[in-house]
């Protein structure tokens, strides 16, 4: 009997195909530069090489680990020696800009950041926006529904996507590339694969929304004492700039401490208030928005609502200051350290962050607890560092997951649950919920070959 390596070598002669002592080259993560354990790392370069990789693996009852960019953060990548790694970096193909109609069509391996510049080039945005640009798949988004900074104005990726081809276990193509905002004939079928974690089927080429370019951009970083003043100043915001803020980034005092200390990024204020919030509003009109968001920071200072604030200058000062927001590196040593993403009602937050702070200190009395989030979204950061070797994930879990069951939150907002989160989903899902998940997985995917052990176990 042929084998599954000699059978996947046979499907076509410009499949590249990487097994033995060459799997090792490669790292398991950007969070783990460990070498990779699969039979072998398949790199299709079309739907029709994955169909042919699926059917094969199909036939056989063989495990299958999709992967994009690397970049996921709950561990939904990783393979075990048992599995096929198919990654999908060779499908980078932007295959179309529609400026006329706002879209545009992309292979699943197109790199973020590139599909973001392509765009520019045509007067034209794509929304999504993350840390992880340049290196995230625009596959990875989809099949993680990636949210980001812009989510408060653009939704998050579920709602990017007019349409998508993906490849079902057993190798059939469902090719749903719709291009209208408007398409009410029958169930919406790309939804299935939308945050799907790659469990019912492998997306390989995406119809996303375009937007137009906004003439202007203002920026901000501003200081508050009260978490009631950032959730105020979040209103006045949205209600004074009629629907031109775009990114409401807040980051707690002993974050921002930690990631402009000395050797990080520089300080460009006080370092000492509760809460910092990085803001930033497009427009149409650069002179009279400019006016608006100027005044608007203004009547805040005036009102002691916001303690200080920071307007950059140029493109590079306010990297910079987007990069005390983005650069977390200066808080990920020494390890462990452990990294959350949750989401629950913008009312309870302080209430809850206090809670988790205080667990974490009756846990670990060394231990820090760096929390930042969207905020306009509902979405909370946590960096746990319990400052001790001989902490556990699962502790930091305890910490981090107890007192949200108590606010009616998820324990992911947008990084998924992959196989860290697994015996958390039940806290935020109901029995009956999870039972049509399973069905759903077990109706798609009857071998649970793809992405086994994701999401939940069967």
């Amino acid at each position: 009997m042929i084998d599954i390596i000699s059978a996947l070598a046979s499907v076509s002669p410009v499949l590249e195909m990487s097994t033995g002592a060459d799997v090792a080259q490669r790292a398991i993560n950007y969070w783990d530069n460990g070498p990779t354990e699969a039979l072998a790392l398949v790199y299709p370069k079309s739907t029709e090489q994955v169909s042919k990789v699926l059917a094969l693996c199909h036939e056989y009852g063989q495990t299958v680990v999709t992967q994009g960019g690397l970049t996921g953060c709950v561990s939904g990548c990783i393979s075990g020696a048992g599995d096929i790694v198919l990654s999908l970096e060779k499908m980078n193909v932007i295959e179309e800009i529609d400026v006329v109609g706002g879209t545009a069509t992309v292979e699943a391996g197109v790199i973020l950041q590139t599909l973001q510049e392509a765009v520019a080039e045509q007067g034209l945005i794509f929304p999504l926006d993350l840390g992880a640009r340049g290196s995230c798949t625009i596959g990875g988004n989809v099949a993680t529904n990636a949210g980001g900074i812009n989510v408060i104005r653009y939704g998050m990726m579920r709602n990017l996507v007019l349409g998508l081809e993906a490849v079902m276990a057993d190798g059939s193509v469902v090719s749903s590339m719709n291009y209208m905002l408007k398409n009410n004939a029958g169930y919406d079928l790309k939804q299935l694969f939308i945050g799907s974690e790659g469990t019912l089927g492998v997306v390989t080429r995406v119809v996303v929304r375009l937007f137009p370019e906004q003439k202007s951009s203002h920026s901000a970083l501003v200081a508050l004492a009260e978490f009631s003043g950032v959730t105020q100043l979040l209103a006045t915001l949205q209600r004074e700039l009629a629907g031109t803020l775009s990114a409401y980034e807040v980051m707690w005092g002993d974050y921002f401490r930690a990631v402009t200390d000395e050797g990080w990024h520089r300080a460009p204020m006080a370092r000492d208030y509760p809460y910092y919030v990085m803001l930033q509003a497009e427009g149409a009109d650069p002179e009279q928005d400019g006016t608006r968001f100027e005044q608007i920071l203004e009547s805040a200072l005036e009102n002691e609502l916001i303690l200080d604030a920071v307007l950059p200058k140029s493109v590079a000062e306010n990297r910079a200051l987007w990069d005390i927001r983005e650069d977390f590196e200066a808080i990920l040593n020494p390890k462990p350290v452990y990294l959350y993403d949750v989401s629950l009602p913008l009312k309870d937050m302080a209430n809850y962050v206090e809670q988790v702070q205080a667990a974490c200190r009756a846990q670990w009395p060394e231990s820090q607890c760096y929390v930042l989030g969207h905020i306009g979204d509902g979405n909370l950061h946590f960096f746990i560092a319990p400052k001790r070797a001989s902490a556990t994930h699962a502790e930091a879990d305890e910490v981090v997951y107890g007192p949200l069951k108590h606010f009616t939150g998820s324990v992911s907002a947008e990084h998924g649950i992959g196989t860290e989160k697994l015996a958390w989903l039940p806290a935020c899902r109901s029995d009956s919920e999870i039972n049509v998940m399973k069905t759903l997985k077990l109706s798609l995917d009857p071998k649970n070959i793809l992405n086994p052990g994701r999401v939940f176990t069967l």
